[in-house]
């Protein structure tokens, strides 16, 4: 996922924020409201990253997001249409 994607759907992703940065307070998920900068600069506070760590942290984090179940635009496995798809190709 990018950071304009997280941007826009940062209710949905805080949570998984908050769990992957435990140390985070909702006040600083309420500051940060999906800016990557924002990131950077409470993981530098909160656990005393330098710049760079940090910034390598929030890129990972973003690169290992997945999207929000409700808004992946693919059937989910084992769906009738996913089902479907697959039997044409036999």
């Amino acid at each position: 996922m990018n950071w304009d994607q997280i941007e826009g759907k940062w209710k949905q992703v805080k949570g998984s924020v908050r769990q992957h940065f435990g140390s985070l307070t909702d006040n600083d998920l309420e500051i940060i409201a999906g800016s990557r900068e924002k990131l950077v600069g409470k993981l530098q506070e909160r656990y005393g990253f330098v710049r760079e760590e940090a910034q390598a942290k929030a890129d990972e984090f973003a690169a290992n997001m997945k999207e929000p179940a409700h808004s992946q635009t693919q059937p989910p496995p084992g769906s009738s249409r996913g089902s479907q798809e697959h039997a044409t190709r036999r």
